[in-house]
């Protein structure tokens, strides 16, 4: 059959099951816009207030539901307007495919009006970009696109489309999606019969578990796998919810601000088996300290993690749930019952505390918890709140915790809840931020309002930048440079404004009957919380140290740790 451009990429959307996409329209994209709302009642467009916006919406979209997010922009500033978002999806291995339209192809390369070569602009922050100049290929480069989103290791992909393209008409011939097949063909059995060798071997080994596992589906063959090797278990930021945050055997988030039981632990270990991670600098602190008295095994989907921040010692590079598949069988049941209770004791003697009875950041985090009974999705910005967001919510199951990892997106959260929240709306969403993050893109309110999206939206208000802060209280001498918020900024009534129900808090009391308010609301809530400006993070490693000189208050209280 005959169609336009623009109704070739609405039937190539739902030959992949897209039902949900999240945009902004303008001039050059008008075309698809127009198709798009002739197929309204298959695709659900969310109009979002910035473009920013509508691509972490998309990005927290795929994160809750395993599929890929789908954004939309314009031209020009429209398309730039997504870079953030697309760099955020790249960095925490998200599929994820951008749309955007340009100017015609006439016009292409004369600095015509919101013209931008966002393909070329992307490439860093892409698997790939393309540019669609012929309605010919245009089926062809968008199922492309969703391809290579969920092949191998995922990540967000690009498709500009030009005007004319969008208008022009071509046969158009449906297909059947492709299936992707899980990486298994890059798993040799020597590497399995070595790692095996290496597990048995082992006398004191600890479980690394990253995003990976998540990404892979996993997490079943990761709990049997960690029963077999009979080993504690740490996690990155974008693993949680890989394994079971209340089992006996976890221990805590590994790194900066890590347990002191984790980091204690992998630094003492003899075999450090490496699930899906990327061995981040936030993780490893000084990489030739890091894990020093471990082999390490490294499982990934992609060979050029292998070896490329931490020397490892053996690895496996192929689908994290292909290579448990095949390794479980090969495991013989270990019993490390002396190693545990080494590790149990330092669980004992290192508790993760803090100041009861005022409203602080943990406390926040454990009333969510409690009043959701650890079944909500959270979602969070960057800083102080996402660690202890990381900290003091014990995710269960995967795709639970979603959070800007690796370029640490300041505004990502309130977008990414929009996306959650209508990806399973069966789950309520939480979104821990900052309210130097919140203010970036709180105008993403008005649209959780417009289409009364049920999320709840907890602002940690310390009228401070609070990480930056922090670090300029022990690194800086205490000089605040640019990181005090201590304005007139009313959140509550700018969120009332932007058509929320809004509540500031200020006690326990206060924040225990506004979580119970907000659980039970039909659309969005902003609970602005307000604590002290020099709450901290801890356990925290100082940057470039070791992993296991992690200090907490008590440390600098009891002059154990000082600073010049």
């Amino acid at each position: 059959m005959q169609l336009t451009g623009s109704e070739i990429v609405i039937e190539c959307l739902k030959e992949q099951g897209v039902d949900t996409v999240f945009g902004y329209p303008g001039g050059t994209i008008l075309n698809i816009y127009d198709a798009l709302y002739k197929h309204s009642k298959e695709i659900n467009h969310i109009l979002t207030s910035h473009e920013q916006g509508a691509a972490h919406a998309a990005d927290g979209y795929a994160r809750a539901t395993g599929k890929v997010g789908v954004c939309m922009a314009t031209s020009g500033p429209g398309a730039t307007n997504l870079v953030t978002g697309i760099a955020t999806a790249y960095m925490d291995s998200i599929p994820l495919v951008a749309i955007t339209a340009n100017v015609a192809l006439p016009l292409l390369g004369r600095d015509t009006f919101q013209e931008v070569d966002i393909a070329g602009v992307t490439m860093p922050i892409t698997k790939y970009s393309f540019i669609v100049k012929d309605v010919e290929k245009l089926a062809d480069t968008i199922r492309r696109a969703f391809k290579i989103a969920q092949s191998g290791r995922p990540g967000p992909v690009l498709v500009d489309i030009t005007k004319d393209v969008t208008a022009n008409t071509t046969e158009y011939t449906p297909k059947v999606p492709e299936k992707i097949e899980p990486v298994s063909s890059t798993i040799r059995e020597k590497d399995l019969i070595k790692a095996s060798q290496l597990i048995k071997d082992s006398k004191k080994p600890y479980i690394f578990v990253g995003g990976g596992v998540i990404a892979s589906g996993a997490d079943r063959e990761l709990a049997e796998f960690v029963k077999k090797v009979h080993a504690p278990v740490t996690d990155t930021l974008m693993g949680k919810g890989g394994f079971d945050g209340t089992d006996p055997l976890y221990t805590g988030m590994l790194g900066m601000h890590g347990t002191k039981t984790s980091n204690h632990g992998v630094t003492e270990c003899d075999l450090l088996i490496a699930i899906g991670v990327r061995f981040s600098d936030r993780v490893t602190g000084n990489t030739k300290k890091f894990a020093r008295n471990a082999k390490i095994l490294h499982i990934d989907i992609d060979a050029a993690e292998i070896n490329k921040n931490v020397p490892v010692t053996a690895s496996i590079v192929g689908d994290v749930k292909e290579v448990l598949n095949r390794l479980i069988p090969m495991t013989d049941q270990q019993n490390h019952d002396e190693w545990l209770a080494h590790i149990e004791e330092y669980t004992k003697k290192y508790p993760m505390t803090y100041a009861h009875g005022a409203l602080t950041g943990p406390a926040i985090v454990e009333e969510i918890y409690k009043v959701t009974e650890g079944d909500a999705i959270i979602t969070t910005d960057v800083g102080q709140h996402q660690m202890w967001a990381g900290q003091y919510y014990r995710y269960t199951s995967p795709r639970t915790f979603i959070s800007s990892g690796g370029l640490g997106t300041m505004g990502y959260g309130l977008g990414a809840a929009i996306g959650a929240q209508i990806g399973r709306p069966d789950k309520k969403v939480f979104n821990i931020a900052g309210d130097g993050c919140f203010r970036m893109n709180l105008n993403e309110v008005a649209t959780a309002s417009r289409y009364q999206i049920p999320l709840v939206q907890v602002v940690i208000n310390n009228h401070v930048l609070g990480m930056v802060r922090q670090w300029q209280t022990l690194f800086y001498g205490k000089r605040y440079s640019s990181t005090v918020l201590n304005d007139s900024v009313d959140f509550v009534k700018v969120s009332e404004g932007l058509g929320a129900e809004a509540y500031r808090v200020t006690t326990l009391e206060e924040l225990r009957d506004a979580l119970e308010k907000a659980k039970a609301a039909k659309g969005p809530v902003v609970l602005d919380c307000i604590i002290d400006c020099d709450d901290k993070v801890f356990p925290m490693a100082g940057p470039g140290a070791p992993i296991e000189e992690c200090f907490d208050a008590q440390d600098i209280e009891s002059g154990r740790v000082t600073f010049d």
